[in-house]
Formats: C-alpha cells, sequence, structure tokens
C-alpha cells in the first residue's frame, strides 16, 4: 500500500533550515493498522502529510500503490488522493457553513457521483456512524464525538483504501474516544487501510504496529498483533 524509501522533508526559511523527516523507510502493507507515536515537533504529522498525497517530500521515494509518486504535480497528488485516501483530523476540519449531509458529501461532489448515488452513499454511512438523526444539523450543534463521528464518515463515503487519522481522539472525553477508537478498528477489519498519528498509549493498543518517531527518524518498530 505504501512505501518510503529514504524519505526526506526539509523546510527552509530565509535565516534557518529544519529536517523534519530525515531518511525514513517506511512500508505499509494493505490491510495493516498502524500507529505513529512521538513527541511533539518529531515529524508525525508531516510524515502523515507527505504519504497522504498533501505534500511532495524534499528527497527520497514514496510508493502508493507500487507507484512512485515523490514528483508528482499537485495537480496529479490531488487526483490520487481524493479517490484513494481518506483524513481523520483532531479539529473534526467541518464546515461550520454545511449541514452534516453536506459535509460527508464534499468527496462525492469531488468525485463526480450522480445525486442519486451521493443520496444513497451519505445516508448508508450516516446510518453506520449512527448520526443520521442529525443529517440536517450543523457541526456547532453538535457535540465532540458526534462531530469526529460525521469527520468520519466523510473519510469513509467514497470507499477509499487509505486512512490517514491525526490524533482522532486527541479533543475527545475518554468514552468518545473509545468509540471512535472502535469505529477505526471496525473500518480495519473490513479491510481499509489505517495510519494513524497519536500521543495516546492507549490508542496505539488498537493498532497492529507502533512506529516511534524521534527527530525525524524511526527510532522503534513494535510488532503488537498480526494481520
Amino acid at each position: 500500500m505504501l512505501k518510503t524509501n529514504s524519505l526526506v522533508k526539509i523546510f527552509k526559511t530565509d535565516e534557518i533550515e529544519t529536517t523534519a523527516i530525515n531518511k525514513v523507510d517506511l512500508e505499509v502493507k494493505k490491510g495493516e493498522f498502524v500507529a505513529i507515536m512521538g513527541p511533539s515537533g518529531c515529524g508525525k504529522s508531516t510524515l502523515l502529510n507527505i504519504v497522504g498525497l498533501l505534500d511532495n517530500p524534499s528527497g527520497g521515494e514514496l510508493y502508493f500503490d507500487n507507484i512512485e509518486v515523490s514528483k508528482f504535480k499537485e495537480r496529479q497528488r490531488t487526483e490520487l488522493r481524493k479517490a484513494n485516501v481518506g483524513f481523520v483530523f483532531q479539529s473534526f476540519n467541518l464546515i461550520d457553513e454545511l449541514s452534516v449531509f453536506e459535509n460527508v458529501e464534499l468527496p462525492l461532489l469531488y468525485l463526480k457521483v450522480s445525486v442519486s448515488e451521493r443520496k444513497k452513499k451519505v445516508e448508508a454511512v450516516l446510518d453506520r456512524m449512527k448520526i443520521a438523526h442529525r443529517k440536517k444539523h450543523f457541526p456547532q450543534q453538535l457535540s465532540g464525538g458526534q462531530q469526529q463521528r460525521v469527520a468520519i464518515a466523510r473519510a469513509v463515503v467514497s470507499n477509499p483504501k487509505l486512512i490517514l487519522a491525526d490524533e482522532p481522539t486527541g479533543n475527545l472525553d475518554s468514552a468518545n474516544g473509545q468509540e471512535v477508537m472502535n469505529l477505526l478498528t471496525e473500518l480495519n477489519k473490513e479491510g481499509t487501510t489505517i495510519v494513524m498519528v497519536t500521543h495516546s498509549p492507549s490508542d496505539a493498543e488498537y493498532a497492529h504496529r507502533v512506529i516511534q518517531l524521534f527527530d525525524g527518524h524511526i527510532v522503534t518498530e513494535n510488532i503488537k498483533k498480526k494481520l
């Protein structure tokens, strides 16, 4: 599914050069659930952005489904990303002016899915996430746990091969956080590959494998569960 060879990401300003990712070799197999951990500023989110095709690396190679994509232009990355990758963020990233239904519908609009098919897919995923009764509400009318369920619905409505989750329980209490992790685990058991950045050891327990990142390097890998 994903593979990197000597991946590097350098951020430059007029006065300073910062190496966020430093020669990372990583492989994520189809159907895996991988957690990436490490202290703040170690490069976790930068790595997630690169493997999620939101950004290009400064050096090295990135393979997505056996396609070398490290030098793709933004338009090429966008086309590949919108058909294959779903994102779940700590801050939910819902659009306040859109209803729950409209927020979840967005990826299907980008994919030019027909009106009738969009309606069917959105209603099915809202039912699954137990949030259908709120489909006409707006994000600010929902609790944090409900907003994250909407965000997960939006991430999976197009049936992506890969879900990238950046601190998905970071803004939630323990009960809602556990519910979100159970949802992600269920999706993974059905075949969706998941890569999750987290500070939470309890969230990492749900993963098959835990990767520890420090100063842009992978320092340890711990296999917790077999596929």
